[in-house]
């Protein structure tokens, strides 16, 4: 039996390279998948590659009430959400401070704090019922401090950052662990070709990163709330 059978996981942002790349690992290892997302035919395709049961759901993650019938459907189908991996975002390097509209910082906001709140708050109720969960978010190891041309994205990050150390205030004592991961630049083929100079060998594999997730998701993880863990490679 693998580590996680009779378990079940949502993963947001699951069609995104490390989604795909958490989705096989944790299906690989017994969990049914909830796999949340916008691009319908590549959670579909997604999860007909995976062992297991699994459910897909296309979506706006910033519709709560979209999010919170998805979750509803998946109690139903599984019995309960046991894990929440949050994977949504996105990433922009924008203008200066002084020159970003209001409308980039807003946008940064939405993509990785809104996500994840959304998704927090429709899996939070149905773990306090029952007493265990687990939810894991993405920082970035970036957002540690400011930098030039990343304000937006470094400050929708460190809010992220700051929701994640607040939840698990909240809801430790509800045996539900809340930590996040905070990665420097994954090895992507999309950071590959925007960076064609750089040296991919100092970046972030998505199979170490995805193990990270994994296992703050499983039982392993369960004397571990509110850490942020950085996962920065040889950077």
């Amino acid at each position: 039996m693998g580590h996680f059978t009779g378990k079940t996981a949502l993963i947001t942002g699951a069609s995104g390279n490390l989604g795909e790349e958490t989705a096989r690992r944790m299906a690989a290892d017994g969990a049914s998948l909830v796999l949340l997302g916008r691009n319908s035919a590549a959670l579909e395709a997604l999860s007909e590659m995976l062992p297991g049961s699994h459910m897909v759901a296309a979506l706006d993650l910033l519709d709560r009430d979209a999010v919170a019938a998805a979750v509803a459907q998946a109690e139903s189908r599984f019995a309960a959400v046991d894990c929440l991996i949050a994977l949504a975002g996105g990433f922009d390097m924008g203008k200066r401070v002084d020159e970003a509209p209001l409308q980039a910082w807003q946008r940064m906001q939405e993509l990785n704090l809104g996500t994840f709140l959304s998704a927090l708050a429709a899996v939070t109720p149905g773990m306090k019922q029952r007493g265990t969960g687990k939810i894991i978010a993405v920082g970035a190891s970036a957002a540690l401090k400011g930098g030039a041309g990343m304000g937006p994205y470094v400050a929708a990050k460190s809010a992220v950052m700051r929701a994640t150390e607040s939840a698990s205030a909240e809801l430790k004592q509800n045996n539900i662990n809340v930590n996040a991961v905070l990665p420097s630049v994954l090895d992507t083929p999309e950071n590959r070709k925007a960076m064609p100079k750089a040296d991919p060998e100092k970046w972030v594999r998505l199979d170490k990163l995805a193990a990270v997730i994994v296992f703050l998701a499983s039982p392993d993880s369960d004397a571990i709330h509110g850490a942020l863990i950085p996962v920065t490679g040889k950077s």
